[in-house]
């Protein structure tokens, strides 16, 4: 599979495991980006051409160095005027690694959710299942042990595991959604004063402390006594 996309002005035909450079992005070495101006798709079947872009396609890339490319001469002259100037100029440029080309999912896609053997597929199920997705959401019976006794094998070593950037609408439908399980669910909400009251009684009771954000932004910081958990 290749995609076709455009950065910097310039367009690049990328597939999976790609190192390209392209004019300079935001971002230090090991940030996750994604190039959302996809013109073409080809899945090896059939090429979907955009209008000018594709609908829902992106790129995921992981930035592997900030560099700049060679020098180039930049040589003015007037004639009969006695003028000239001479220039030398490096463009900034980004190393990209290509981690994965995604495509918007059709309306009746079905997502299957897996964990290593049930109970967190079964929770993973009923929560996209509670956000009343227009597809079918189905859990992996007995997980990766029961691929595994079925006598298949595992895959290693994969980097699917960088989140895609979350658009506008996404953002307000999951944040409607949270406020909807909280409200149907009962959730207790505290502030800084009551947590500081846990954080006194932990010193003679048991109180546990969890942060369910992503490891690397528990890793950047975190409230004093946080333990990370995938959330």
């Amino acid at each position: 599979m290749f995609a076709v996309v455009r950065t910097g002005g310039k367009q690049y035909r990328v597939s999976k495991d790609d190192v390209i450079k392209v004019e300079r992005l935001a971002g230090e070495p090991g940030a996750a980006i994604e190039l959302d101006q996809v013109l073409m798709l080809d899945d090896g079947k059939s090429p979907t051409v955009g209008t000018p872009l594709v609908d829902g396609a992106r790129v995921s890339a992981t930035v592997l160095d900030q560099t700049r490319a060679d020098k180039i001469i930049v040589f003015k002259k007037k004639r009969r005027k006695n003028y000239r100037r001479k220039h030398g100029h490096r463009q900034h440029q980004t190393v990209l690694r290509i981690t994965d080309i995604l495509a918007e999912a059709p309306d009746d896609a079905t997502v299957v959710v897996n964990c290593a053997g049930r109970t967190r597929s079964i929770i993973g199920t009923r929560v996209l299942q509670r956000m009343s997705l227009e597809r079918e959401v189905v859990g992996l019976k007995n997980g990766t042990a029961g691929w595994m006794l079925a006598g298949h094998e595992l895959e290693f070593g994969a980097d699917r595991d960088a989140l895609p950037s979350v658009s506008q609408k996404g953002q307000a439908a999951a944040e409607q959604y949270a406020r909807r399980c909280a409200e149907e669910d009962g959730v207790q909400l505290i502030g800084v004063e009551e947590l500081d009251e846990l954080r006194e009684r932990s010193q003679s009771e048991s109180v546990y402390f969890i942060d369910v954000r992503t490891d690397a932004e528990h890793e950047a910081g975190h409230i004093p006594g946080f333990r990370w958990f995938p959330g």
